[in-house]
C-alpha cells in the first residue's frame, strides 16, 4: 500500500528476472499512471489485437508460466517450513499471510476491479502478484530463522523486489507493462489482526496521478457523491443498499432522520444493549429503519449508531430488533447481551 513513488529500474531488473526464471528474454518495458491506463492503453509498437483480452491473463503465455513457479516454489517452500518449524508457520500463516490476503482484498485490488469494470473474471494472476504470499515466507525467514535453498530464496527475493518497486503489471512476451503506485491511499484498522480496509471521510481513498480514484466508506467502494456531497435527495433515489447506508453514515443518522423527516412509531430501551434505545422510524415503500447503537465497541472506544432497515410490518423496535435476528420480540428481550 506504498505511495511512495515507483522505483523503475529496480521494478524493471526484478521482472526482467522473473523472465529469465520462465524462460524467456527481458521485455520492453511500458509504464503507465494507474491499472485504469494500463487497460485503457495499447503500448507503443504493439498491434491493438495483440494487447487484447486482459481478462484471461492466466491463459497468457507469462501469467501462465510465472502461475505455474509460483506454484512450484510454494510447494518447495513448505517442505522445507514443515522440517521443524510447523507451530511457527501456522502462526504466521494467520498473522501474516491470512490478514494481509483479507486486507488487499479491500483495498489494493479494488482498483483493479473498477478498472476491469468490475464485471470480468477473475485471474489468477493478481493473486500471484499478491504481497500476502511473500511476506509469508519473508516473516518465516526474518521471525523463525528458516534458511532457505539458495534457488528459492533467490525467486523469493525477486518476487519481493518486484512487489516494494512498483504496482501492478502486466507481462506479455515482449513487453511488460506496469503501474505506478498510487499518490493516497487511506485506510483504517479493523478486525482482531489488524486487518486494514479502504476508508477516507472526506476525499478519495485511493488516487493515481492521472485522476483515477476510488471512494470508500468503511471498507465499502461508493460514487464519490456518498464523501462529497451526500444529500437526502441522493439517498433516496440510491437503489443500492449499501450505498445508501453509507451516505446516511456519512450524513449521520439524527442528521439524515431530521432531514428527510422521518417519523418515529416508538422507541425502548434495548434489552439486548443495557443503557442504550432502539428507535424504529417509518421510511419508504413499505419499509422502516431501526436506529440502534453497536454492542461492540470501536477501536477508539466508542460505539457506532447505525440503522437497520425491516419491514413495514413491524410494530415496535422489540420486535423489529428481534426479527434482524431470527428471533420473536420475547426472545430477543431475554438476551443477555449482543453484539
Amino acid at each position: 500500500m506504498s505511495t511512495l513513488p515507483a522505483d523503475r529500474r529496480t521494478a524493471e531488473e526484478a521482472i526482467s528476472g522473473l523472465y529469465h526464471l520462465a524462460g524467456f528474454p527481458p521485455p520492453r518495458f511500458h509504464w503507465v499512471t494507474s491499472p485504469a491506463a494500463a487497460m485503457a492503453t495499447v503500448p507503443p509498437g504493439t498491434r491493438p489485437r495483440s494487447w487484447k483480452g486482459l481478462d484471461h491473463l492466466s491463459k497468457w503465455p507469462l501469467p501462465a508460466r510465472l502461475n505455474e513457479l509460483v506454484q512450484r516454489l510454494w510447494l518447495q517452500l513448505d517442505a522445507q517450513v514443515r522440517w521443524g518449524h510447523g507451530p511457527m508457520d501456522e502462526l504466521i500463516k494467520t498473522r501474516v499471510r491470512t490478514s494481509l490476503s483479507r486486507s488487499a482484498e479491500r483495498s489494493v485490488f479494488i482498483p483493479i476491479v473498477l478498472a476491469h469494470d468490475a464485471g470480468t473474471n477473475w485471474s489468477r494472476w493478481y493473486n500471484t502478484q499478491c504481497v500476502s504470499w511473500i511476506a509469508h515466507y519473508d516473516a518465516l525467514r526474518r521471525a523463525a530463522g528458516v534458511v532457505f535453498a539458495t534457488e528459492q530464496s533467490r525467486q523469493l527475493e525477486l518476487w519481493a523486489i518486484a512487489a516494494r518497486s512498483c504496482g501492478w503489471w502486466w507481462p506479455q512476451r515482449d513487453i511488460c507493462v506496469v503501474s505506478d503506485r498510487p499518490v493516497t491511499m487511506r485506510t483504517e484498522v479493523w478486525g482482531g489482526n489488524g486487518e486494514v480496509r479502504l476508508h477516507a471521510p472526506d476525499g478519495p481513498a485511493i488516487r493515481y496521478t492521472d485522476g483515477f480514484d476510488v471512494h470508500a466508506w468503511h471498507g465499502i467502494q461508493v460514487p464519490s457523491w456518498v464523501i462529497t456531497d451526500p444529500d437526502v435527495q441522493r439517498i433516496d433515489r440510491e437503489t443500492n443498499i449499501e450505498v445508501r447506508r453509507c451516505a446516511i453514515e456519512r450524513i449521520g443518522w439524527p442528521s439524515y432522520i431530521e432531514q428527510a423527516r422521518l417519523w418515529l412509531i416508538a422507541s425502548a430501551p434495548d434489552p439486548g444493549n443495557p443503557g442504550t434505545e432502539l428507535r424504529l422510524y417509518d421510511m419508504r415503500k413499505d419499509t422502516r429503519v431501526l436506529l440502534a447503537i453497536n454492542g461492540s465497541v470501536e477501536r477508539d472506544g466508542t460505539r457506532r449508531q447505525y440503522g437497520l432497515t425491516v419491514p413495514g410490518y413491524l410494530p415496535d423496535p422489540i420486535t423489529a430488533a428481534g426479527w434482524t435476528y431470527g428471533l420473536s420480540a420475547e426472545q430477543y428481550s431475554q438476551l443477555a447481551r449482543r453484539t
